[in-house]
């Protein structure tokens, strides 16, 4: 089934505002509202590209773009995906046709009812839910995935409580970033509709302080999903390398050896392997950073 282009909810500003009208003007004359409208159940709202509402704007999104949201977090049947900004709810039905529970939350009611017409006519309305609501004041920890597609300074508001939510959790964003937290993903469509990028975040354990090991200790410092720091043993103390956080698990490389780990709480465990063999390794946190 050809899926309706998912939508694209912006929050107005200088810079992005300005490449933002030159887009609605550009779709609006490449793609013309029957173009959109036609996706809608009969009897239903047609929205207009360039839609007001709290603050943003409503511009439908290309279907290989919302495609690559979703692959490049990998959802399954086994996730909830909560879209921020659901539009008329395009984000979500895919979502929801991949086997998720999907979950849209919108501030504008008749977006809402309309993404509640499409999802039944798609034969999605028992995985999806809409909620009428502000995004910012959303409980967003039901999610295993977050999909979004807001401008910079949306995403710089919400960075904080994305770091809040459980290791492992997807991010993915539209175009825009999240600042000084390094995407652990990107993907490019190659042609550009428009919108084009796809960025992935996974939501890192926070490893930072020092840990107790069987025969000495570790100490971490940590930037989001990089880490760094040192392990010490007896008299001898070495720097780790390559660390990193892929949600609660833990990578790096420490005197020749490659440890991997699982954060659970203050305790962390796994496996290294230093080429001649391969030894577990646990560890206790005694001081958080």
């Amino acid at each position: 089934m050809q899926l309706p282009m998912p939508s694209l909810r912006l929050h107005p500003g200088r810079g992005p505002r300005r490449r933002l009208l030159t887009v609605v003007a550009v779709l609006a004359v490449g793609w013309g509202a029957a173009g959109v409208s036609a996706q809608s159940p009969p009897g239903q709202l047609v929205p207009e590209i360039g839609r007001e509402g709290k603050d943003v704007v409503w511009v439908p999104s290309p279907d290989p773009l919302v495609d690559t949201m979703l692959a490049i977090a990998d959802v399954s049947k086994r996730d909830v995906v909560m879209d921020l900004g659901s539009g008329d709810g395009r984000m979500v039905i895919a979502a929801a046709l991949l086997g998720a529970r999907a979950i849209g939350v919108e501030f504008d009611p008749e977006l809402v009812e309309l993404s509640r017409a499409t999802a039944a006519a798609a034969g999605v309305a028992e995985r999806t839910t809409f909620v009428n609501a502000d995004l910012f004041e959303t409980d967003l920890s039901p999610a295993t995935v977050i999909t979004m597609f807001l401008l910079p300074e949306l995403n710089s508001r919400l960075r904080p409580r994305l770091l809040e939510l459980e290791p492992g959790t997807r991010i993915v964003s539209n175009t825009w970033d999240l600042e000084d937290w390094a995407a652990d993903a990107t993907e490019v469509l190659d042609p550009c509709p428009g919108f084009c990028t796809a960025l992935l975040w996974i939501v890192p354990a926070r490893v930072a302080g020092t840990w107790e090991l069987a025969d000495g200790e570790l100490v971490l410092e940590q930037q989001f999903q990089m880490v760094s720091g040192t392990l010490r043993s007896g008299s001898e103390e070495v720097p780790i390398a390559d660390g990193r956080l892929r949600g609660d698990e833990l990578s790096f490389r420490a005197s020749g050896a490659v440890y991997t780990g699982r954060v659970r709480g203050s305790r962390l465990a796994g496996e290294a392997d230093d080429g001649a063999r391969r030894f577990g390794w646990h560890a206790l946190r005694v001081a958080a950073q």
